[in-house]
């Protein structure tokens, strides 16, 4: 008979019982808080008034979730294709697309920021903004080990327990507590030589000891950012990153009265340019605002923005998105020669625009690894009572998430090797 030393696979049952218990323990501890309120059955989207009876359409200014008639739809698709009949050149079309930020620039030196109004129903729509219950998040906080850092293969260290991997080449493992040092032991043996190369380096980016992060995209003037900071100024742990590829934009925020540096910090960035890094890791954001902002990205460079952007988030992270639907009122009141390409135009300020379809979002967002917990189409009705002029507005709403997939098939590996070798 062959003898065998069990020593060799108590260590491995040993290490694997630490990993398994230290994942199910992250995900306990850093779960999908139940902030993300949205789920497969999201809730009605902007506003309740519901109009029952025609006659009284002049009364208000907006009816919510209008129903198009067959007549509407094809009136509207006829419209499209009217304007859409004549293209812009294509040298005009390369203008456009290489001094985007020129025509910001100039928008918002123009504008400042009067032309946008405050976006207050953003907390309403998106309750993932807020983080949980604040008695709740010091309990979790007090259970895990610190806060969280980005790891060493990033170019940061992590100090306590991550949420889970945040890349499948950069695998971590949950810390274990001190009376598992013995025991965490045999785990370090299983690091690389060189992550074990004397101490970690820490080093800081803005919002590093934050726990909760939100980061709005092309953020403009600060129509959203003021209404969050207003709303998380009682949250010290949490941040806003807030950019846009306009310096001007960007500088309107930094002078406004209500920036708060400790709690903010706005950068320019052009979210097309791959190769620009960030002012902090990936796998760090449990929140990005993506408010009608990817409508003028090239359509050509959507994919790759709402790609890298994945990559920002948290495992159960997620993106919230709301920008223009197919055939709102904007797409029908182009004139010919302003249509750079299909469903995508160009303003007389030199601004762009594209008008999205519910299955376009879908497949843009799922594609980059992300699943969806709401996809709705907003119709509405906006009314100018003094002209007696009915108009339809059409916006695509969306929340994805980052999905968990990889810690649970961490702790179900650990629980299998266990108990079935």
């Amino acid at each position: 008979m062959v003898s065998c030393s069990w020593e060799p696979i108590g260590k491995v049952l040993i290490t694997m019982n630490v990993i398994w218990r230290n994942s199910v323990s992250c995900l306990r501890i850093k779960k999908v808080p139940h902030r993300y309120q949205s789920g497969n059955h999201p809730m009605v989207p902007l506003g309740s008034r519901i109009l029952t009876d025609p006659a009284k359409v002049f009364e208000h200014n907006m009816w919510d979730h209008m129903q198009w008639s067959e007549e509407e739809a094809a009136a509207a698709g006829k419209k499209v294709e009217e304007n859409s009949a004549v293209r812009v050149l294509l040298e005009e079309q390369v203008k456009y697309e290489n001094e985007a930020s020129k025509y910001w620039n100039t928008f918002y030196k123009i504008h400042k920021n009067k032309f946008f109004k405050d976006r207050n129903w953003l907390l309403r729509e998106f309750p993932e903004i807020i983080p949980v219950d604040q008695k709740t998040e010091q309990k979790l906080q007090e259970l895990s080990w610190d806060h969280a850092k980005t790891s060493a293969a990033d170019g940061f260290s992590r100090r306590h327990c991550p949420t889970m991997p945040e890349e499948n080449n950069h695998k971590k493992s949950c810390g274990s507590s001190g009376s598992q040092s013995k025991v965490g032991s045999h785990f370090s043996n299983l690091e690389s030589k060189e992550n074990r190369k004397g101490p970690l380096k820490t080093e800081l980016f803005p919002g590093s000891n934050a726990t909760f992060r939100i980061l709005e995209v092309g953020c403009g003037a600060g129509n959203s950012v003021f209404p969050i900071l207003n709303t998380l100024q009682n949250v010290p742990e949490s941040f806003l990153y807030c950019c846009d590829f306009a310096s001007r934009a960007v500088e309107l925020v930094k002078l406004h009265s209500s920036y708060r540096a400790a709690q903010c910090y706005a950068f320019v960035h052009d979210v097309c340019d791959d190769g620009l890094p960030y002012p902090f890791p990936d796998g760090i954001l449990d929140v990005i605002l993506l408010v009608f902002v990817l409508s003028s990205i090239h359509p050509d460079r959507m994919q790759g923005v709402v790609n890298r952007l994945s990559n920002l988030l948290k495992p159960g992270g997620v993106l919230l998105f709301r920008d223009y639907g197919r055939y709102d009122k904007t797409q029908l009141r182009f004139k010919r020669g302003h249509c750079l390409s299909e469903n995508f135009y160009v303003r007389g300020d030199g601004t762009r625009v594209y008008f999205f379809t519910k299955g376009e979002v879908h497949n843009m967002f799922c594609k980059a690894g992300l699943d969806e917990k709401q996809n709705l189409v907003d119709r509405r009705l906006q009314v100018n009572r003094k002209k007696q002029v009915k108009m339809h507005r059409v916006w695509v709403q969306g929340k994805f998430q980052k999905p968990l997939h990889l810690i649970q098939k961490t702790s179900k590996l650990g629980f299998s090797l266990l108990f079935h070798g």
